[in-house]
């Protein structure tokens, strides 16, 4: 069953109305190509608005995950799967408790139904793929696709991302988890050194954008358009996208986290209380931005401590690149980026960091939503990667 997604108020002024029609007119010709234009479709999932409805999400989704729709769902060689699987009561617990991850004013009965649902994808998926293991909040994820996509779609699609983009969490212990989550700080402190000394100084950590991480942030946003937004963001992009979008939440609440109390408590209260109004879009476009500037490679020293970064699956992700042309997108952002600066500030790197300024901001202010995801987007398919990955703690 497919939830109806409303747009917000925003979305009805002549001009998005415009632009709204415009893009579903590109993301329908990119699904009649021959082959298909994924690229096109990267491109509209990262670009202002997403993916617009579920009823696209439900074309577009599986086509970025490279799922063959027309083949048929997996089946379990067991008869009775609850039973036999060790997973069973802990996902029953996890689902009898994701009450709100379901729209308000759903039929009790239909709400039970796709409970049902969700425990059967969860078991069937982990029976299928014994090296995968279950961790709490997984089902916070498989009820985002069940809820757009229903449960045929939602079975291939999550079983092929959690041997892809979530490998990394369902490994037998965290330390590949822990590994993704010291990328935070490296990616913070390039482009507000004040910030990052002052989390070093309250000993923070890293552990508050922990379940932002592990479901795509779906248990922590409480506006079901907010989660397929990021959830289309996240499928057109690179595995790690997420830490960078915990990264520039992170730095847009400076100020907030600023004036705390310089200890772990109060940063650590602070930042685990996520607020509910950001302003997405720009967010999703400072996140691309800051991927293309401080790609992991780059952070991989410092984020890797004493685990070696080649040790996950996400540093084996084919390098984006253009799709009409051989260049790095990096390269291509860049020079549109200076193209709208002032001549004598062309030769400084976008975002650079200035040791001496102590309010650094990022730089991409100026940047439309549009230019940060042009840059980011135009990729070709690239699901090549090493199983390796988990997680199991979870408030």
């Amino acid at each position: 069953m497919t939830i109806p997604l409303l747009l917000p108020p925003q979305y009805w002024d002549k001009d998005f109305d415009a632009r709204k029609k415009k893009k579903v007119e590109v993301i329908y010709e990119a699904l009649s190509s021959d082959p298909i234009d994924v690229a096109a479709l990267r491109r509209m999932a990262i670009s202002e608005g997403g993916l617009l409805t579920d009823e696209i999400r439900c074309k577009v989704w599986p086509k970025l995950l490279n799922v063959n729709t027309s083949d048929p769902p997996p089946v379990s060689g067991k008869q009775d799967l609850r039973q036999v699987s060790k997973d069973y009561q802990q996902v029953l617990l996890d689902v009898r408790r994701s009450l709100r991850r379901f729209p308000p004013g759903m039929p009790d009965e239909q709400r039970e139904g796709l409970q049902e649902e969700l425990i059967d994808i969860i078991l069937l998926i982990l029976e299928r793929n014994p090296q995968l293991h279950y961790y709490q909040g997984y089902h916070d994820i498989v009820v985002t696709f069940l809820l757009v996509l229903g449960k045929r779609l939602t079975t291939s699609l999550v079983e092929k991302l959690s041997t892809h983009h979530l490998r990394d969490f369902m490994d037998a212990t965290m330390e590949n988890t822990k590994h993704i989550l010291n990328y935070l700080m490296p990616i913070i402190d390039q482009v507000n050194p004040e910030l990052h000394d002052f989390m070093q100084s309250a000993e923070v950590g890293t552990i508050f954008a922990l379940s932002w991480l592990i479901t795509w942030f779906g248990h922590v946003l409480s506006d079901f358009r907010h989660v397929v937004r990021l959830y289309d963001f996240f499928l057109a992009c690179h595995p790690l996208m997420p830490i960078y979008f915990a990264a520039v939440i992170v730095l847009y609440r400076e100020q907030e986290v600023l004036d705390c109390d310089c200890d772990m408590a109060s940063v650590h209260h602070l930042l685990s209380q996520i607020p509910q109004d950001l302003p997405y879009e720009m967010l999703i476009s400072r996140a691309g931005d800051l991927f293309i500037q401080f790609p992991p490679s780059k952070l991989a020293v410092e984020a890797a401590a004493q685990q070696e970064a080649e040790s996950t699956a996400a540093s084996t992700f084919k390098d984006f690149e253009l799709a009409s042309a051989q260049q790095r997108p990096d390269m291509v952002l860049r020079q549109r980026f200076r193209g709208l600066l002032r001549p004598e500030a062309r030769t400084k790197d976008v975002l650079t960091k200035p040791r001496t300024n102590h309010f650094v901001k990022l730089a991409v202010m100026g940047l439309t939503v549009a230019l940060g995801a042009a840059a980011l987007a135009v990729v070709k398919s690239a699901l090549e990667l090493a199983p390796k990955f988990q997680l199991q703690l979870f408030p």
